[in-house]
């Protein structure tokens, strides 16, 4: 039995999920006493696989073929099914990318097996992995159980687990090279899709200062940005701030917008519905600030104030404006 976790990368730089799926498979491998391993596919990423050759691994596998250069689903599905029929591993771990989810589902249904998509957690009982799954908008929860031969295939939601938790140690670093031909691959990459030049990428951000409908106006939302300016962060919202258009939607954290963790997220005048709470919930450090004592941001919250905002920040901003 053993644990395999494939990372993402793009042009030589790493997916911001990569080290989370990473400390997953650490960790999970960890609990059930089997060896980890990673491995990264391009058409040169003996680069990258040197990086990992640092981490706590049983081995790195940097699978190189010049038609991977280009992600194409068909390349990376006949790569991955010969990496996998060689290293034979019991649970795949991936990133849950837009990547992945072009891919995965293939992948799984040519070795006729099951993917667990989106897991939030895991436990092992009895010696075998219990994954966990978010249903109706994070509304309840689901355990998931692998039955019948590996390998096991899962993705990981982002957030769910800490980057910053990947143990250093060593590895040695395999190449493999997968026999592949061009009429094999049945599509041709375009250029990458950018929803917008001014987008805002919220899960690259290390703190986040969100607004909720607490705000009461659009003009009161500057108040919201001097608070994240001064902090250095970005400034997000919740549903109803961006569907009222009082923010850009590409701002929103939620089930229908962004997921984020970053080391700090403050919340203000967000109530913390469960549909909110989905997006920033892998959060590091959590602070509310609400007039209502019982709003469910509480319960997720590390620190909170209970106050009116309109009170609250003005002696807040001046405050981080002296100690600064």
């Amino acid at each position: 039995m053993s644990v395999l976790a494939i990372l993402e990368q793009r042009a030589g730089e790493w997916n911001r999920m990569s080290f989370e799926t990473l400390a997953a498979a650490q960790q999970l491998a960890g609990e059930l006493g089997v060896p980890a391993g990673a491995a990264v596919l391009g058409g040169a990423v003996q680069a990258l696989a040197a990086e990992l050759a640092g981490k706590r691994l049983e081995r790195v596998y940097a699978v190189e073929h010049e038609l991977l250069a280009d992600y194409t689903p068909d390349g990376y599905v006949l790569a991955l099914r010969q990496l996998l029929d060689r290293v034979k591993p019991t649970l795949v771990l991936f990133p849950h990318t837009y990547q992945v989810r072009d891919f995965l589902p293939k992948l799984a249904a040519s070795l006729s097996r099951a993917a667990v998509c989106d897991a939030v957690a895991h436990r092992v009982e009895g010696g075998q992995p219990v994954l966990v799954r978010q249903l109706f908008q994070g509304r309840l929860n689901a355990d998931v159980r692998f039955s019948g031969d590996g390998p096991h295939f899962a993705s990981l939601q982002a957030g769910a687990y800490r980057a910053d938790r990947v143990v250093e140690g060593s590895a040695r670093v395999e190449i493999f090279t997968p026999r592949m031909e061009a009429k094999a691959i049945r599509t041709r990459p375009g250029k990458p899709f950018r929803e917008a030049q001014r987008a805002v990428d919220l899960g690259a951000a290390e703190s986040i200062v969100a607004v909720g409908r607490g705000i009461g106006d659009a003009r009161n939302i500057e108040l919201i940005r001097r608070l994240a300016d001064i902090l250095g962060a970005e400034l997000a919202a919740s549903r109803p701030v961006c569907d009222a258009g009082w923010l850009p939607m590409e701002r929103q954290v939620g089930s229908s917008g962004q997921t984020v963790a970053p080391k700090m997220y403050m919340a203000v005048g967000i109530s913390g519905a469960i549909q909110h709470l989905v997006g920033m919930k892998g959060a590091r450090t959590i602070v509310a600030i609400n007039k209502d004592p019982n709003a469910p941001i509480f319960e997720a919250a590390g620190y909170g104030i209970v106050g009116d905002l309109f009170q609250v920040l003005p002696e807040l901003i001046e405050a981080i404006r002296k100690s600064q």
